[in-house]
């Protein structure tokens, strides 16, 4: 038994929707990777890699969103002019580093509409793992 034994299908794929979800908060991560790394050891698993991927990463930037909304303070969060002024929309760069998490807290804090910024994240995110996605399919 070797090493990618171990990565089967499901646990490939629980293993994106965890890293999609966690690379989404706070914590510094790369899901890009990830989706990746499962669409080289199973490449039928294209469409639902896709879309755990885009769903854990919008559910976890939602989860910023709700971090944002929750401690908003006196103080304005970063990403708070672009969210001021673009609305929701500036939400399709909520998987960009390091901004991307200022987007959704700025959102948060804003309390821009939740679904308007569940839609346009998930637009965004899922842009970003089809390109990433084909990269996979090409190589």
């Amino acid at each position: 038994m070797n090493f990618t034994d171990w990565l089967g299908p499901e646990a490939s794929l629980a293993g994106l929707f965890a890293a999609s979800f966690i690379a989404a908060t706070l914590v510094p991560m790369s899901s890009e990777a990830v989706i990746f790394g499962v669409l080289k050891l199973h490449p039928d698993l294209y469409w639902p890699a896709l879309g755990l991927a885009t769903l854990g990463n919008t559910l976890g930037g939602f989860t910023t969103y709700l971090l944002g909304r929750c401690l908003a303070t006196k103080k304005p969060a970063r990403g708070l002019d672009a969210v001021a002024r673009w609305g929701a929309p500036a939400l399709l760069f909520a998987w960009a580093p390091i901004v991307g998490d200022a987007l959704c807290v700025a959102a948060g804090w804003l309390r821009t509409n939740w679904i308007a910024v569940l839609f346009f994240q998930a637009i965004g995110r899922l842009a970003r793992y089809w390109v990433v996605a084909q990269g996979a399919a090409l190589l």
